[in-house]
């Protein structure tokens, strides 16, 4: 009766709900003991009758909350009404009473990898510093919107080619120019922390050394007859993660100390101190 999809959902649901509820009563009950939180009659009230009655806590973590119960419940109504998209469930809607063409085996989707790495920056960022908390939710975005996007492409029609061709059309406008800007960013930035850490005579030679590893790798792809795609992105991200580690190994490491020299004064007399002659 009950579908996966509906159940999934449903328990989201259920778990937005106690979250809320939980929310609702820690954050209003500040100054009391933990025990006395939990025991609190009128907290408990607001919070279960959406602030009809009694107080709550914190509104916006206990609207975001609801609001995702509220969500989840929705998604799951619509899976349950829908029957998941079953085919045979369809076929029976049909005015031909045919079963529609079964779905094509999905494509590999990468992107709940690529979250998961995002929602672990968020919480190191919690507890180092803001930027990677800012960096982590950014990773996050940017692959749930990714992963949506694939799972409505894969089940467009029952052919993959034309759904990874539909993904292209819409995604790679965007994912080429944004791609390359962040990337160029991220280089930059790293080989900066290495010419800082190093001394000059070795900031030098490395970047001697990088531009012509670019330059001889240009070259091979350039006069190679027939390289695949995958050798060549695998060489440049290769070249990508070292030179990534390279940044992040001399960031930890620190600057070097630099000297400024003081002014020259004439004759080689040194400057008067307290204003005099």
């Amino acid at each position: 009766m009950f579908t996966p999809g509906f159940r999934l959902f449903f328990g989201f649901t259920l778990a937005a709900v106690a979250a809320a509820a939980v929310y609702g009563v820690a954050s209003g009950s500040a100054g009391e003991t933990e025990y006395f939180a939990v025991l609190n009659v009128e907290t408990w009230v607001g919070v279960l009758s959406l602030g009809y009655k009694g107080g709550i806590g914190d509104h916006v973590g206990y609207v975001v909350l609801m609001g995702f119960a509220v969500l989840s419940a929705l998604v799951a109504l619509f899976l349950v009404a829908f029957r998941d998209a079953d085919a045979e469930s369809v076929g029976e809607l049909m005015e031909n009473g045919q079963t529609p063409e079964p779905q094509a085996d999905l494509e590999a989707n990468y992107w709940p990898a690529v979250a998961a790495a995002g929602m672990g920056a968020i919480i190191v960022g919690l507890v180092t510093h803001a930027t990677i908390f800012v960096i982590g939710l950014v990773i996050v975005a940017a692959a749930v919107f990714e992963w949506m996007l694939a799972a409505w492409a894969d089940r467009a029609t029952a052919d993959p080619v034309v759904n990874r061709n539909l993904r292209n059309r819409i995604m790679r406008p965007i994912e080429y120019p944004v791609t390359a800007a962040i990337g160029v960013a991220v280089l930059v930035l790293a080989l900066s922390r290495v010419f800082l850490t190093v001394s000059k005579f070795s900031a030098v030679m490395v970047a001697g050394s990088v531009a012509t590893v670019i330059f001889f790798i240009a070259v091979v792809f350039a006069v190679a007859p027939k390289i695949s795609r995958s050798v060549i992105a695998g060489t440049v991200a290769l070249v990508c993660v070292g030179v990534l580690v390279a940044g992040v190994v001399t960031a930890a490491m620190g600057s070097r100390e630099f000297h400024h020299k003081g002014p020259a004064y004439e004759h080689g007399e040194p400057a008067a101190e307290n204003g005099g002659h």
